[in-house]
């Protein structure tokens, strides 16, 4: 199994692309979804957050605020990188794990939704290819204030924290142009789903797995042997 990464801007259009590869029965694992997991009432993460920001941060339910929250870090980054240092170990032990649960199953391949791919590089090392997803800066600005219900202020602030869209393009091998109709980004992302579909890395990986595997257990299928015919 090889394991393909989705990046992009927030409000680029990654759900859209995301959408299109779980309608061909390819295993999407969503790090924003994790990313929720790990803040639940009472984990770690949720005790930091509470002890540090205060309940003002909170809803009545327990559950983070996260428009609160979102105020407080996107305009403060030494507060952000508080936050990222509490919750992303975690939201990429998650993820290596349920990528861990995929290649089990004999998928081959799956891919993760990561926002911050490039911005963290801790992932980069396990993926062999990279899709962006991009749209104009004001639709990205626009979308995001429609999406969210956001003032312009804020939204500007939550895009700013992030590497810009041209450069992770730069980055990635597959680029996704999300700035005309929604057929015709499904469509560029349909492409995409083929030509990884054609692809033989998963049986070079799985070639790999099986030399490493014969190479460790080897010495003590040898010793078995001797014992058994002596």
């Amino acid at each position: 199994m090889f394991i393909v990464g989705l990046t992009g801007g927030i409000a680029s259009g990654k759900s859209t692309v995301a959408a299109v590869f779980r309608e061909n029965g390819i295993p999407v694992v969503d790090a924003d979804a994790i990313a929720r997991e790990v803040v639940e009432p009472g984990t770690n993460a949720w005790k930091k957050i509470k002890e540090v920001f205060g309940e003002e941060v909170l809803l009545p339910t327990g559950y983070l605020n996260r428009e609160k929250l979102g105020e407080i870090i996107f305009a403060d980054a030494t507060k952000r990188r508080m936050l990222n240092e509490w919750t992303h170990p975690e939201i990429h032990r998650t993820i290596m794990f349920e990528a861990l649960k995929h290649f089990l199953t004999g998928n081959n391949y799956i891919v993760l939704d990561l926002p911050l791919l490039f911005e963290s590089g801790v992932m980069l090392q396990y993926i062999h290819k990279v899709i962006c997803v991009t749209c104009t800066p004001e639709q990205q600005l626009e979308r995001l204030m429609k999406r969210n219900t956001m003032a312009k202020t804020l939204a500007q602030q939550r895009i700013a924290a992030q590497m810009p869209l041209e450069e992770k393009c730069e980055k990635a091998h597959y680029v996704i142009d999300n700035t005309n109709e929604l057929e015709e980004t499904r469509k560029q992302a349909q492409r995409i789903v083929g030509i990884l579909n054609e692809s033989w890395e998963h049986w070079r990986i799985r070639l790999y797995i099986a030399v490493l595997a014969l190479v460790v257990f080897s010495p003590l299928l040898y010793w078995q042997y001797r014992s058994t015919s002596t």
